[in-house]
């Protein structure tokens, strides 16, 4: 089976969207450093544009969690594959995300971070599906609100490839 690409944002319109958000979080901040946690690998592409743009002071850290493997549907079991190198106790946490789909990964990832003592823990997302969610996640920021289409770009990756895509573009199986 072969796949195309069609694209759904252009990389001006994600890029518009990205600015917005920062707007959005520098402001919400009031001034305070955030602790911007990029989920490892897809959000990479995201978190760091976004960081960028955020106007009040920005530490970076990581963490890769799975739920999907290999695959286009999530297991419903999430593992921690890289945990943050430091503490976040008293920390304004940013999480940020490329995609929430099911919201199970990212409702066990939340508990999880608030129950290491942060100061606050909010999440951002680029792109979320609603009509597939089966955890009730609190997105603080959403980039785009999306059908529920397989999408590569921007970071997000169809076994793993894709990622480097500048733009959001929907998967089409030939």
């Amino acid at each position: 089976m072969s796949e195309s690409i069609r694209v759904m944002y252009p990389e001006e319109k994600v890029n518009a969207k990205i600015a917005e958000l920062a707007a959005a979080i520098s402001e919400d901040m009031k001034g305070e450093p955030v602790k911007l946690i990029c989920i490892l690998k897809g959000a990479c592409f995201f978190a760091c544009e976004l960081a960028k743009r955020i106007t009040v002071p920005v530490f970076i850290d990581f963490m890769s969690v799975s739920s999907y493997g290999d695959e286009t549907e999530s297991s419903g079991t999430v593992r921690i594959l890289k945990d943050l190198d430091s503490s976040i106790k008293g920390e304004n946490v940013l999480v940020v995300e490329d995609i929430i789909d099911s919201g199970r990964t990212l409702g066990y990832l939340l508990e999880n971070l608030r129950s290491r003592g942060a100061k606050s823990v909010k999440l951002c997302t680029l792109l979320s599906k609603p009509e597939r969610r089966v955890v009730d996640v609190p997105v603080d920021y959403v980039g785009f609100e999306i059908p529920d289409t397989f999408i590569v770009g921007y970071g997000l990756d169809y076994a793993q490839k894709y990622r480097n895509l500048p733009y959001i573009g929907i998967v089409e199986f030939d």
